[in-house]
Order: structure tokens, then C-alpha cells, then sequence
């Protein structure tokens, strides 16, 4: 009976660590840029400081993951600084959290046209809390868990380990594109055994149009009417998805629709809706 349930255990585990080849997405992506590309730190006209949570099946509470984020413009470097906190929560036992410094350096390539090329560092841990594991012999069939398991503790339930990323992020006044490579050195992250952290690709654009008929009419209420499309395609391991959609920027109102799907089914629908004031 123990070695069924020791083996039971490391196939969870293994499984667990297949699940979390895929790095977290962000349907708003858009709201999160350091966490898409390290090439957009310092690229906002002044410091930007960001909170993103991401609650998935709530009433399972089985996903839940949160950003805090911070990056701005320094002169005397020529390009940007940034810094992002995650933190994810897979059901009651698995963990995992990083804190990731970045650089960009911006390049004028012409007049109207400017290229960012970034460098990121962080520092991640993943941990399992093995006393939130349930298991077979656990149950009593009249009187449900009441039962200490006899399966054996693994030697290590944290693993802390390095990773870098790269970035680059081409602009012009209305649009932009880019890319971004997670997890160069393909980190170990596993517990039990060698887990190979999948390489991921994201490539992303964006652009904007005034969609006014007098380009300089606003009035002391509404600005002129922007509509923005945007895409992103991430790839990791056998994990792929695709996001786009678009958004209407009428200030202060700001109202957006994007479907994001695999290649094989339809995934989601994400809509966005708000007030923005003194921007």
C-alpha cells in the first residue's frame, strides 16, 4: 500500500510539474506589458507602477495569481528600468512566486520610429505543501478523511533557481510590435526529478486609429475616438494560444472585446469596460 500511494504521489507530482510548463496568462494582457516583454519598461512617458490579480474557477479555488510591477524612463542609462513580483497559487498545495529585474535600451531608429532591446533576471521559487495533499488511505468510507497518510515526505518540496529573458519592441507614434523569449537557460524547476522549464516565444502587436472625422475636434467632455486593435501569440512547449481583439478609447470611457484561443478549440471571450479620469 505505500508504495502504491509513494508512487501515486511523485505521478501527482509529475503531473503538476507538466501543468506548470505553461507559464500564467493574463486575458488583459494589455494591462500588464512587463509581464508580456521586458522591452516595455521605461517606455510610458513617466513611472508606471502596476497591480494585476488573475482569479480563475474562484468557487474551486484552483488558480490564483497576482503582479506587482514598476518601471520607468533614467536618462543617463538611455533606456528603461523595471522590476515585477509574481506570485501563483495552484488549489491548496503548490506555489510559486519570482521577483525579475529588467533593463531596455532604447535605439532611435529614425525620426519616428524607436527599438527597445531588453534583459531580465529573476529569481523564482516553486514549493508544495505536502500536509494540504490528500490521498487513498486517508478515507474512511462512512466518515470521509480522518486518517495521517503513511506515504513518505519527499526529500525536497522547494526548488529556488535563476532565469533570464530577453526582449525587443519596435514603435512608432500609432503602432508596435515585438517579442519576447522566457526562460533562455530553460531553468530545472521540478522536485522530484529533472523538470525542464519550456522555452516561451510571445510575439505581439499593436496599433491605434483616430477614427474622428475632424482628427483635432474634442470637446470639454469627450476626446477624439481611438480605436486600438491588438494581438499576442504565446508558445510554450506543447502549449500555444492566440489573443486579439480590439478596444475603444473615448475618453473618459474605454470599452474592449478580445477572444483568445488554441489552435485546436476556442478558449475565452474577455471584455473590458471603464472610466479613465486625468489622463
Amino acid at each position: 500500500m505505500k508504495k502504491i500511494i509513494l508512487f501515486a504521489l511523485i505521478a501527482f507530482m509529475a503531473l503538476v510539474g507538466e501543468l506548470k510548463a505553461q507559464d500564467p496568462h493574463f486575458s488583459q494582457f494589455y494591462a500588464n506589458p512587463l509581464y508580456v516583454n521586458p522591452a516595455f519598461a521605461g517606455s510610458n512617458v513617466c513611472p508606471r507602477m502596476g497591480f494585476t490579480v488573475r482569479d480563475q474557477w474562484p468557487s474551486l479555488g484552483a488558480f490564483q495569481t497576482a503582479t506587482v510591477s514598476y518601471d520607468q524612463y533614467v536618462d543617463f542609462l538611455s533606456g528603461g528600468v523595471g522590476a515585477i513580483i509574481l506570485g501563483d497559487k495552484a488549489g491548496d498545495a503548490f506555489r510559486s512566486t519570482s521577483f525579475s529585474l529588467m533593463y531596455s535600451l532604447r535605439l532611435k531608429l529614425t525620426r519616428k520610429i524607436n527599438m527597445n532591446l531588453a534583459l531580465q533576471a529573476s529569481v523564482a521559487n516553486r514549493s508544495l505543501d505536502f500536509t494540504n495533499l490528500t490521498f487513498a488511505d486517508m478515507i474512511d468510507p462512512r466518515y470521509g478523511f480522518i486518517y495521517s497518510t503513511q506515504a513518505q515526505v519527499p526529500p525536497s518540496l522547494s526548488n529556488t533557481y535563476a532565469d533570464f529573458a530577453a526582449g525587443t519592441v519596435v514603435y512608432g507614434e500609432n503602432w508596435y510590435g515585438g517579442a519576447a523569449f522566457a526562460h533562455l537557460t530553460q531553468p530545472d524547476d521540478g522536485f522530484v526529478s529533472y523538470n525542464r522549464l519550456p522555452l516561451k516565444i510571445t510575439v505581439h502587436g499593436g496599433a491605434k486609429f483616430n477614427i474622428s472625422r475632424d482628427k483635432r475636434r474634442t470637446n470639454a467632455f469627450f476626446g477624439a475616438p481611438i480605436i486600438s486593435p491588438n494581438i499576442i501569440y504565446n508558445m510554450q512547449g506543447k502549449f500555444h494560444d492566440l489573443n486579439y481583439g480590439l478596444y475603444l478609447d473615448w475618453s473618459p470611457f474605454i470599452v474592449g472585446a478580445w477572444f483568445r484561443q488554441g489552435f485546436e478549440n476556442p478558449d475565452a471571450f474577455v471584455f473590458m469596460a471603464g472610466v479613465q479620469h486625468g489622463m
